[in-house]
């Protein structure tokens, strides 16, 4: 699944969340990379414990939480806090290719998640700055991501992938882990699919209709089969 969520945040919640971290506090990235990513990242992002980082978190939260495609595509089980990171021009800032640790503690020493899904979510317009690319491989190729502002990419944790050098300007966004409640990719997408599928009838035929229910008993039997807990 390479899934991409226009308009998670609105252009005045875009604006309101830079407002928050761009006066945040700015330390080397590598405090969150496991050995063989800290190697290849160079960036910045905001410290674990800065308040203005915790609080445009809680914002991002609030928009996942309220996304029906998010809730659909992921299925979410728990998920790491949304951190922050940037990419300066100045220092050509690149994140080298890499695949995300397995397993993430979450700040609140409360336990730790398996990493499903990694998302990030832009913050930066894509005229504000040049390179910066997400690159994401999978068995079809490398798929260059560089989405609007406030839009969110959705993709495997497993992914072998890497943020091109930024040469000019800032590439500020957020990023964070999901573990979904289904562990297999490719269920992931069947059920996805499903629930999209049962939309569309439901908006043309209506909820009610003997088809719609059918469909939508399936779709929660094989939840039910594949979910996790």
């Amino acid at each position: 699944m390479l899934l991409a969520i226009p308009s998670l945040l609105s252009p005045d919640q875009v604006a309101e969340v830079r407002r928050i971290v761009d006066g945040g506090r700015w330390v080397d990235g590598k405090a969150t990379a496991g050995v063989q990513s800290g190697l290849a990242k160079h960036n910045l992002q905001i410290a674990a414990d800065c308040e203005r980082g915790l609080e445009a978190g809680r914002m991002v939260t609030r928009a996942l939480s309220a996304n029906g495609l998010f809730m659909s595509a992921a299925l979410p089980r728990a998920m790491v806090p949304p951190l922050f990171n940037r990419y300066e021009g100045e220092q050509r800032h690149s994140f080298g290719s890499h695949v995300d640790n397995a397993i993430r503690f979450l700040p609140d020493g409360s336990g730790a998640i398996r990493t499903d899904l990694s998302a990030t979510l832009f913050l930066s317009a894509p005229e504000d700055y040049d390179g910066g690319e997400l690159v994401i491989e999978d068995s079809y190729g490398a798929h260059e991501v560089k989405l609007a502002a406030g839009d969110l990419i959705l993709y495997p944790s497993s992914s072998l992938h890497r943020v091109e050098p930024v040469t000019r300007g800032s590439r500020v966004a957020s990023f964070f882990w999901i573990e979904s409640r289904i562990r297999d990719d490719a269920r992931r997408t069947i059920l996805l699919d499903m629930d999209a599928a049962i939309r569309s009838l439901a908006a043309s035929l209506g909820d009610d209709r003997a088809e719609v229910v059918s469909l939508t008993g399936c779709y929660h039997n094989l939840l039910r089969q594949w979910a996790d807990g």
